[in-house]
């Protein structure tokens, strides 16, 4: 009995394991047969969906191929490219620029724009000393911590404080100036497509006249710098505007070129800092590529420069000698 049971199950099993063979061959037999048929299936299949690409993609240029998101008038006209020092690799800020800038953004621009972004102690060093920057925050008032009553005191201002903005909110900002929100100039040469020559050509595009046939909004001014051509800013420097301590003469080209510079440096007081770190960089990085060189052609020479010789058989015996 216990040997009829036992075998019992292992006949079931070989059948069950050769009714998988036969599946198996006959599904070996079946996709044999179907992958004769599969080169011109996929040769149609591949045909086909090539031609929808293309088609699709013709369909498409053909609707939208020729359009563009701005016409000219609405992009605004790109800006003249100019050398400026600053951008090259190995100089650095004029901070001859950089003071004469400060001072028309001082007199000319802080009427309206805010600098939010721009601390008084990044000013030491680089355009005032220290003493200028102390006395020019003192020039200001600014909220102290609430006291025991929680009421808020005012105090002069100090290194650690941010150039005050010319209204308190956005909301009067717009009143004063018909609508229109001045811009904060912290960012505005990394903000606008052109960076410091869309600046410059902006401060010096503005026209006499507008050209004939030139459409501007009331309370709009023709710029053709400036996207759509009309802008709310109106012609702000002029030549003898201010008078340099260094007695530059005050063209309107000079003062749009210093306070492009400052802007520049007030969205990038770090760039001569990262040059000469990248200087640097560059330096040690050389040196170390130097050396790893020699120390891999050291360590290496040996097996480079083995030799190996095959001598012939001698006496039906071959010898390789190292």
């Amino acid at each position: 009995m216990l040997a009829r049971s036992c075998v019992r199950p292992m006949r079931a099993f070989a059948s069950a394991r050769n009714g998988a063979v036969q599946i198996t061959k006959r599904a070996a037999s079946s996709s044999s047969g179907s992958t004769a048929e599969s080169p011109l299936r996929l040769n149609i299949a591949a045909a086909a969906a090539t031609a929808v690409a293309a088609g699709s993609v013709g369909w498409y240029y053909h609707l939208y191929g020729n359009s563009h998101a701005m016409t000219p008038a609405e992009e605004g006209l790109h800006p003249t490219k100019y050398p400026w020092v600053h951008n090259q690799w190995f100089k650095t800020f004029d901070h001859q620029a950089l003071r004469r800038g400060f001072q028309v953004y001082r007199e000319v621009c802080a009427s309206c724009h805010s600098l939010s972004r721009v601390p008084y102690r990044s000013l030491v060093g680089t355009i005032l000393t220290v003493d200028e920057a102390k006395a020019l925050a003192e020039e200001n008032e600014y909220d102290t911590e609430p006291n025991d009553q929680g009421e808020i005191e005012k105090r002069p201002g100090k290194l650690s404080d941010y150039l005050p903005s010319p209204y308190p909110n956005d909301e009067a900002a717009r009143f004063a100036n018909n609508g229109a929100l001045p811009p904060d100039l912290s960012l505005m040469v990394k903000a606008r497509h052109g960076g410091c020559d869309y600046i410059f050509n902006l401060l010096t595009g503005y026209p006499d006249e507008p050209p004939a046939g030139a459409q501007v909004g009331a309370g709009l001014n023709f710029n053709p710098y400036f996207p759509g051509t009309g802008i709310a800013m109106a012609r702000v420097l002029y030549d003898g505007l201010v008078e340099y301590e260094d007695e530059t003469p005050a063209t309107t080209s000079q003062m749009a070129k210093d306070v492009t510079e400052f802007l520049n440096w007030a969205a990038e007081p770090e760039m001569d800092d990262r040059k000469r770190m990248g200087m640097k960089v560059l330096a040690i990085t050389s040196v170390l590529f130097a050396m790893s060189v020699w120390v891999k052609r050291y360590k290496w020479a040996w097996l480079k420069s083995r030799k190996i010789v095959y001598d012939p058989p001698k006496e039906g015996k071959t010898n390789i000698r190292r």
